[in-house]
């Protein structure tokens, strides 16, 4: 069976969304913190053999403070985020142990999968050595100025709104990073797609969105109870006083 390790990148500056003065990963979602609703997705299959989360700097002591009773229960290894994405995500590549053979990187604002679309991504990493979800752009797409009138009508043929986990090939995700020099990538297939690798896409889910405004957590709590699969994460939430449910 081949190894995955999984990059939770939790780094971010969430300057469109705070919540009681946290980021976005931090904040409380129907009774567990956004981040570990995510890792939670991960940390129990038996094809993960490590989970890292990117975390700020100026954070790790208090999120190992805050959620020390889940990471007690977890083999979680805290990374130190970087300026930007990219850069957080490489400070996690180097902490990847050398026995890995894929690595998927998830924002960690993304906590609404199920098992089934995650291992569609990773069996098509398995084929084609690179994977991401997203979905075809069904709206019309317009160009705008920066006076918010309208430059032009783009055609939305072929385009798609690309999404998380994003998995690769360990080799080659390495190789891609070794590239990108200042580049700053918005995500990890922008800087293997550089290399002339091909990426492939798998049909993506639209509750697989990622919360970046407080418009977003307010539709994240009524999907989360729309969710198609029952919940298996009341073994990992100890000091939880409700039983497992259905999400």
């Amino acid at each position: 069976m081949a190894k995955f390790a999984v990059i939770l990148a939790a780094a971010g500056r969430s300057t469109r969304f705070s919540q009681n003065n946290r980021k976005k990963p931090f904040v409380d979602l129907k009774g567990r913190a956004v981040w570990l609703r995510s890792a939670e997705l991960f940390v129990n299959r038996d094809d993960v053999a490590q989970t890292l989360v990117v975390v700020s700097a100026d954070d790790i002591e208090w999120f190992k403070e805050k959620f020390r009773p889940n990471l007690a229960f977890m083999d979680i290894e805290i990374v130190a985020g970087g300026a930007e994405r990219a850069d957080s995500v490489q400070n996690a590549l180097a902490h990847v142990k050398p026995d890995i053979d894929y690595v998927a990187v998830h924002d960690a604002a993304r906590p609404l999968l199920v098992a089934e679309w995650i291992d569609e991504i990773f069996q098509k990493a398995l084929e084609t050595d690179a994977a991401i979800p997203g979905l075809r752009v069904a709206s019309t797409i317009k160009r705008v100025e920066t006076d918010q009138s309208v430059s032009e009508t783009v055609s939305r043929e072929g385009l798609w709104l690309a999404q998380t986990p994003q998995v690769f090939r360990r080799e080659l995700l390495l190789e891609a990073f070794s590239q990108r020099g200042d580049f700053q990538a918005t995500d990890e297939a922008q800087l293997v797609e550089r290399l002339g690798h091909t990426v492939s896409v798998v049909e993506g889910s639209p509750m697989n969105f990622k919360i970046t405004t407080s418009a977003d957590f307010q539709m994240a709590e009524a999907v989360v109870n729309a969710l198609p699969k029952a919940s298996v994460f009341g073994q990992l939430h100890p000091f939880a006083d409700e039983e497992p449910r259905f999400l």
